[in-house]
């Protein structure tokens, strides 16, 4: 078979070097689609045009390629750097990408000069604690950063309240005469009109220093020396304001359940794929305090799980959830400020810790199946993450990103995806009673209740599904073959209510495709609409095929696909419609011996015969006239009335 790139594209791969390096993919009109690195080059770049693809997703995206940028690098840390510079410049749509979000929050707290210590009171003698965001000066000293500005807010409230640190600008702070009112509520110790001296209030500067760094019991344990100092010197206001101190402290530290000071700083990440979305969720822990959390939606999810299968053979775990979180770390902490610690819900590999360790200057370890406290917020980082992505997935614009994902996975006409019509049947019985056929509408990017239909099946051998499928879609596509027939001979278009849909999904394999193309050929219908939904291996959900009776080959959309996510949904929606259908009718036949009872004629005598003769009530329905009338007492007249009520 020829391959159906050119061969200067292929000679340009032969020729590349077994040296680290970054790839980058271009289709014919100069689009980017994949950046790469790779420790070398000609191994990783080769295995795409060498392998046998198919009709998978990702020989789709290969099939694409025409040109084929490299640079070579000096190790894998330049090529992690170079590569996600690139997929954030030029957003490729085979890569995971995670857009720029704002900038973090700080904490800061100004430096404090020496200034001097006679009456005139200079700002500049007394550190303020602020909430900042954006570059970081060396002279000042910043905390953070916080997963949000109401984190900031929270830590400078603690800082009011245990350590009494001024907020106020310089401006407010120069012009006081008299103490503010976060002096009169114990939120400030008045530097501004002279209540507290430097040297007192440095030391208090000190210690909220210490506290934000994770050294809480250094503090508290200080805070108690000097309390004690000032009592032997009977020093007693000194001593009770520390005793406040010590206080408001002790109160902080047992609200916050800080016991194991060990975990200082911690970022912990949580991954959720469902429906061709994902969800990153990373929580903060600095000084050992829990600050909050923040979710990243990146976005190309679904395009790039096809590239999971070729980076596995670097040996990157396969996951979807690892690829985003892998990707997120990549990009993430390029220019961000990033802990030692990583606690994760997924393995993370050596290399892209190494590469993270040389990139910051320090080791970069990965903390996977956690216990004990760390357990505790991975388990809270998980279930923030999954509220998250349910709440996207349940907002209108991702419910028609479903719709324009069907669209495009089965090649749908899409210019008016608002009116996009499926339409799915499934078959419902049991052991072939009371059998049912279900047809659930999916349009306007939603199911349509008010259009589903149920179909009571009859005259079938008991059990035979396919006879079903055949009668269903001949009752409801006969009317609308004649209308469409009618309304070509006479040259007009069709009306709205003969319209076929775009898509008649069958819950089924071969079995249930080919008895539908049977059908559509008979009606003289297009069968490219049709598509079954078959089990895959093991019959787990997100395994399922997509099977066509116009010849094309089977497609597996992958567990994660919001393609595959909608068509289970409408799936799912008719089999829930064909079951409790079939349940309501099956009780109906059981149940209807009360309407033996009402039957004129039929005392309690001939219904004991009746039900002795046919073994029950569902016996009795499903016996003909001559059946009935062949039990004794039963006249042939009262054998038709009883079948009549029955039927």
């Amino acid at each position: 078979m020829m391959s159906p790139h050119s061969e200067e594209l292929l000679s340009q791969v032969a020729a590349l070097p077994l040296l680290p390096g970054v790839y980058r993919y271009f289709d014919a009109d100069g689009n980017v689609l994949y950046v790469g690195k790779a420790i070398s080059l000609k191994k990783r770049v080769s295995s795409y045009f060498q392998k046998n693809h198919g009709g998978t997703r990702i020989g789709h995206m290969v099939g694409k390629i025409v040109r084929l940028e490299t640079t070579v690098v000096r190790s894998e840390a330049e090529a992690l750097l170079l590569e996600n510079n690139l997929i954030k410049t030029l957003s490729p749509k085979y890569n995971i990408l995670f857009r720029d979000d704002k900038s973090y929050p700080y904490l800061k707290m100004t430096a404090a000069s020496q200034g001097p210590t006679s009456s005139n009171v200079s700002p500049m003698q007394f550190s303020r604690v602020a909430y900042y965001r954006g570059g970081v000066e060396k002279k000042h000293h910043y905390f953070g950063p916080y997963p949000s500005a109401w984190a900031v807010k929270e830590a400078i409230l603690l800082m009011q309240k245990v350590f009494r640190l001024r907020t106020c600008e310089d401006s407010v702070f120069s012009n006081r005469t008299r103490p503010c009112l976060l002096y009169q509520i114990k939120r400030c110790s008045g530097p501004c009109v002279g209540h507290i001296n430097a040297p007192d209030y440095a030391q208090d500067v000190s210690n909220a220093e210490k506290f934000l760094r994770g050294d809480a019991q250094e503090v508290l344990k200080g805070l108690e020396t000097r309390m004690m100092a000032h009592a032997d010197r009977l020093e007693f206001e000194q001593a009770a304001e520390l005793r406040n101190q010590v206080s408001a402290l002790s109160s902080v530290l047992h609200q916050q359940s800080v016991d194991n000071v060990s975990d200082r700083d911690v970022d912990i990440l949580a991954v959720k794929v469902q429906g061709g979305k994902a969800c990153v969720n990373l929580a903060m822990v600095r000084g050992g305090r829990h600050l909050g959390d923040r979710p990243y939606f990146p976005v190309h999810v679904e395009d790039a799980a096809v590239f999971i299968e070729e980076e596995a053979a670097d040996a990157i775990p396969v996951s979807v959830e690892a690829q985003v979180l892998e990707a997120f770390l990549a990009q993430h902490y390029v220019s961000v400020p990033m802990p030692s610690v990583l606690v994760v819900s997924e393995p993370v590999s050596k290399r892209l810790l190494l590469a993270l360790s040389e990139q910051h200057g320090f080791k970069v370890s990965a903390v996977y199946q956690p216990r004990e406290q760390r357990r505790a917020w991975l388990d809270m980082a998980q279930t923030n993450a999954a509220l998250q992505l349910a709440r996207l997935l349940a907002e209108k614009g991702s419910q028609q990103a479903r719709t324009r994902a069907l669209a495009e996975a089965l090649d749908l006409a899409h210019d008016d995806l608002d009116n996009l019509r499926v339409e799915c049947f499934d078959i419902s019985h049991t052991s072939g009673e009371a059998t049912q056929a279900s047809c659930v509408v999916f349009a306007h990017h939603k199911m349509q209740n008010a259009q589903y239909r149920r179909y009571n099946i009859e005259g079938i051998t008991p059990g035979d599904d396919y006879a079903a499928m055949r009668q269903v879609l001949t009752r409801r596509y006969s009317k609308i073959a004649d209308a469409l027939a009618q309304a070509k001979q006479q040259g007009h278009a069709p009306s709205g209510s003969d319209r076929l849909p775009d898509l008649v999904l069958v819950d089924g394999g071969k079995g249930q495709v080919s008895m539908a193309r049977e059908v559509f050929e008979s009606l003289g219908l297009d069968l490219s609409l049709i598509v079954g939904v078959e089990k895959g291996k093991g019959r787990k959900v997100g395994l399922e095929e997509l099977v066509f009776a116009d010849g094309r080959d089977k497609v597996y959309l992958g567990a994660d696909s919001a393609a595959l996510m909608l068509v289970a949904q409408i799936r799912d929606e008719a089999h829930r419609f064909a079951i409790t259908g079939m349940r309501a009718q099956r009780a109906k036949v059981r149940v209807g011996g009360s309407k033996l009872e009402y039957i004129p004629g039929v005392g309690p005598k001939r219904r004991a015969k009746l039900l002795q003769r046919f073994g029950g009530v569902r016996g009795v329905a499903m016996a003909s006239q001559q059946d009935i009338a062949s039990v004794d007492g039963i006249s042939l007249e009262l054998a038709e009335e009883i079948y009549r009520a029955l039927h």
